[in-house]
């Protein structure tokens, strides 16, 4: 018996048997065509030598006027196009007693379907009690109860003839509950995608409990002891496929080989059938358990980014003061933060997050003194960003700031419109901390060659990051600068001579006109404003693939097309000016690409790749 989930969902949780008998009821098993009615009455009256109990459905080539026959009912029931056909996932067992009711409904009581089932199939049914009316099922094998509610399960009411026991999706914390009274027959126990999380939960998979146990299934759970987990596995003699993928503990370098090596009777581990080559590789690794370091390692890269528009082509040429305008471009993305803090460990590979920065308007406003309200900014960042340590410099993602009146400021809505909005991009997400490449200048292809390694041992905070994946943003920085004016420095004039020499020198020869004073000229020093952070792009990678039994997840993000045809114009009208003058010396005339009409800019985009570092022999793994 199977059934899908419903389109609406139940606000009260549901016992099993419930969920049977509504199923039943949606067969339909006593309304046309099944069951008994006026489609069919004449088969089934009762004859002078027979009691009504022992009626069986009379073979008669004719039917009564206004009845149907059989085989016209079980077309009905049949067709793909008929309206009482059942839906497409539905079971043999129920397209069985479809048949059944229309050619002898009356079998049709609770004995015989209680006994008839060999199979139960309730997916997201919003199961949440196994009730003692399943027992009595007295021949059930399979019962299926993926992505309900159930927290537990009292192993006293399975039934001791099941072999098939799956329990997916649910919300079902530990083991413990079904080794009351595990059903000793049973050969397949799947417990994927739950919530099972401590060590003691290998003290529940050993063969006191599962004598006859073939297959089990553990994956994507929250389980972390790799070693004790092996120990209790190795008691369960028949066990050949096992799925532990998608745990914490999957992710360590040596977890492939650690278990082929352990359960030597394995076939079958993750879906992937365990090679002769495979066991020779980790021959006896199992015995250096002690000395395997518990923590994942991952590398990440980053390659070429492509698709740039080149900002500074749009800015006026500088005066003799300024504003001296240079952009760099750099990326970013965030991985999951350990216990201890990576901050001491990577230096200055972190990202620079916005810490602290003036007052920003959208139009200059008209006042007196020069005020900004850093107290306001500061609050207003403290609520949309977390500091991730000390920062020489303060980021803002608008314009240049703009000193502001205090006294122009009439109300907290225009105090709110002044206060620079910073693009939540910029930041780590909660638990995580912001890495950054270097930064670099514009070029038609910026390349980085980036790479890191980052290595975890807290695994369950790190399997919740990979679920959730990693954001890589291309960021543009604007750093404009100014130069300092200097003050004029007077130089001394020479020591007065005596007054009688001065007399007789006036006698001599009239006064000189004084020359004017000469300036000293200091080197100028350039003055730099806060630097002005822009969001190009931003995508989410997923990282799910990692958990899933992939080494690795190489892509390439495609942020869209942010050049235009204008931009590419300017851009090589611009080169063309500096190669002129080579040019000329090669006495040779530089030419002008052609833009034809189906020409499309380059999309931005950038090359990432994360890797899950995994050993591919023992040596490998002893060697680190």
């Amino acid at each position: 018996m199977a059934s899908g989930s419903d389109s609406g969902s139940r606000s009260a949780p549901e016992t099993l048997s419930e969920v049977v008998r509504v199923h039943l009821r949606k067969l339909c098993l006593h309304e046309f065509p099944c069951g008994i009615g006026s489609w069919n009455r004449s088969r089934f009256l009762p004859q002078t030598w027979r009691t009504w109990r022992e009626l069986t459905p009379r073979e008669e080539e004719t039917v009564s006027p206004g009845e149907e026959t059989v085989e016209a009912l079980l077309g009905l029931v049949r067709s793909p196009h008929s309206p009482w056909v059942l839906v497409e996932d539905s079971s043999a067992e129920d397209h069985f007693l479809r048949e059944l009711a229309i050619q002898n409904p009356l079998m049709l009581k609770d004995t015989f379907l209680y006994s008839y089932f060999r199979s139960l199939r309730m997916v997201d049914k919003q199961v949440s009690l196994v009730d003692k009316d399943l027992l009595k099922f007295v021949n059930l094998e399979e019962l299926i109860l993926s992505a309900n509610k159930i927290k537990e399960v009292n192993a006293a009411n399975l039934p001791p003839t099941l072999k098939v026991l799956e329990l997916y999706g649910n919300e079902i914390r530990s083991m413990e509950c079904l080794c009351a009274h595990p059903p000793p027959g049973l050969q397949h126990l799947g417990l994927g995608h739950n919530k099972l999380l401590g060590p003691l939960e290998s003290l529940y998979v050993t063969n006191n409990y599962w004598p006859n146990l073939v297959s089990l299934d553990l994956g994507f759970n929250d389980l972390t002891d790799l070693q004790g987990m092996m120990v209790s596995l190795s008691t369960l003699r028949h066990l050949r496929l096992l799925v532990l993928q998608g745990n914490p503990l999957a992710l360590v370098p040596y977890y492939r080989g650690f278990t082929i090596d352990s359960l030597t009777r394995l076939c079958v581990l993750d879906d992937i059938t365990v090679s002769p080559n495979e066991k020779h590789q980790f021959r006896g690794f199992s015995l250096s358990g002690d000395f395997l370091a518990q923590e994942a390692q991952f590398v990440v890269s980053i390659g070429n980014v492509k698709g740039v528009v080149d900002t500074s082509i749009w800015d006026p040429e500088p005066g003799p003061e300024g504003p001296f305008i240079a952009y760099n471009y750099y990326v970013t993305y965030d991985f999951v933060e350990e216990e201890q803090g990576e901050g001491s460990q990577y230096g200055g590979v972190l990202a620079k997050v916005p810490t602290g920065f003036p007052v920003q308007a959208e139009q200059p406003l008209e006042g007196g003194s020069e005020v900004q309200l850093l107290e306001e900014a500061n609050e207003s960042q403290e609520s949309g960003a977390t500091e991730m340590g000390e920062s020489e410099l303060s980021f803002i993602s608008g314009r240049s700031a703009l000193p502001v009146p205090l006294s122009s400021i009439n109300s907290a809505e225009e105090l709110a419109k002044l206060r620079p909005r910073m693009d939540p991009r910029l930041f780590p997400s909660p638990g995580t901390v912001l890495f950054s490449t270097n930064h670099k200048p514009w070029a038609d292809v910026i390349s980085y060659n980036y790479e890191m390694q980052h290595t975890f041992k807290d695994l369950v905070p790190l399997k919740a990051f990979l679920l959730s994946g990693t954001t890589v943003t291309i960021v543009e920085e604007k750093i404009v600068s100014w130069a300092v004016v200097p003050l004029p420095v007077e130089i001394p004039l020479p020591a007065k001579k005596g007054k009688g020499e001065k007399d007789k020198k006036e006698t001599k020869e009239p006064r000189k006109v004084k020359a004017p004073k000469k300036k000293k000229e200091i080197p100028k020093e350039l003055r730099q404003e806060p630097s002005v952070l822009r969001v190009l792009g931003s995508d989410l990678v997923a990282l799910e693939p990692l958990l899933a039994g992939e080494s690795q997840v190489s892509t390439v993000c495609n942020y869209g097309v942010i050049r235009t045809l204008e931009s590419d114009k300017m851009i090589l009208t611009r080169d063309l000016k500096k190669t002129k003058k080579g040019a000329k010396k090669e006495k040779s005339k530089p030419q002008m690409p052609s833009f034809d009409s189906d020409y499309q800019p380059e999309p931005l985009t950038v090359e990432v790749q994360i890797q899950l570092n995994q050993y591919r022999t023992a040596e490998e793994a002893l060697h680190f």
